[in-house]
C-alpha cells in the first residue's frame, strides 16, 4: 500500500499577514541592489548625515582580559563630496554624547557624568576635517580636528568607500562609508581608571550621507 502524503492546508487569513511574500509569489517588483563602489560614479554635492543609518562605535580595553565597546548615536553633520576632486572633500561631524550607550544601565549613566564624559558641561563630540589624503580609488585619510571633554586635537581617520547610489526604499541619493581611528582619551581630560581601563579609545564610525537636492 502507498502512502499519502498529507500537505497541510495555509490558513487564508495567515497568507494575508505576509503581503510582501504575497507579493513574491503573484510577480511583484523586486528590490534590485543599487550601490556601487566606484568612486567615479557618485553624485557629486552636498550630503547630509542619516542619522538612523549612521552609527559610531567605540572600543576600550577592561583591565587587559576583554575588550568592551558600546556607541554613539543621534548623529548629525554634512559632507562636501566631488568625486573628481576628492582631496577637496570637507566633512563635519556632531554626535551628542548623552547618546552613548552600553549593555549596563549602570556604566551608561556613569559614562555620562561628570568623572567620565560629562554630558553636562560637554553635550557634543565634533570633528571637523582639515585635510583629505586619497588612497588608492576607494580610501582616504581624513585628517580633522576632533573635539571631545572641551578639548580639541588632530585626529586622522582611516576611510573606506562602502557604496553610493540610489536608495530604492526613500531614492535618495546615498553614500556611505566606514572610517575607523584610535585616540588617547586621557589627552581629552578622560583620564577616569587609567590604565585600568584602556587609554586607547578605538573608533569606528559606519556613516550613510544623502544629498540635498
Amino acid at each position: 500500500m502507498r502512502s499519502a502524503v498529507v500537505v497541510p492546508e495555509t490558513p487564508v487569513k495567515s497568507l494575508f499577514a505576509y503581503p510582501l511574500l504575497l507579493s513574491l509569489l503573484v510577480g511583484g517588483p523586486a528590490l534590485a541592489q543599487t550601490a556601487t563602489r566606484d568612486p567615479a560614479q557618485i553624485q557629486a554635492g552636498t550630503y547630509a548625515v542619516d542619522p538612523g543609518h549612521t552609527q559610531v562605535g567605540w572600543r576600550v580595553s577592561h583591565f587587559g582580559f576583554s575588550h568592551y565597546s558600546g556607541g554613539f548615536s543621534g548623529v548629525s553633520g554634512t559632507l562636501d563630496l566631488d568625486p573628481k576632486n576628492p582631496a577637496a572633500a570637507k566633512l563635519s561631524i556632531r554626535i551628542p554624547v548623552g547618546s552613548v550607550s552600553t549593555t549596563s544601565a549602570k556604566l551608561t549613566g556613569e559614562l555620562k557624568g561628570e568623572q567620565w564624559l560629562d554630558e553636562a558641561k560637554y553635550p557634543e563630540m565634533t570633528f571637523v576635517s582639515t585635510k583629505v589624503e586619497p588612497v588608492g580609488a576607494d580610501k582616504a585619510k581624513v585628517t580633522g580636528d576632533l573635539t571631545l571633554h572641551g578639548v580639541t586635537k588632530p585626529v586622522t581617520l582611516d576611510v573606506t568607500l562602502v557604496g553610493a547610489g540610489v536608495n530604492p526604499l526613500n531614492k535618495k541619493v546615498t553614500v556611505g562609508f566606514e572610517a575607523t581611528g584610535v585616540l588617547k582619551r586621557s589627552a581629552y581630560g578622560v583620564k577616569t581608571y587609567v590604565p585600568l581601563i584602556g587609554d586607547d579609545l578605538q573608533l569606528t564610525i559606519d556613516g550613510a550621507f544623502e544629498r540635498r537636492d
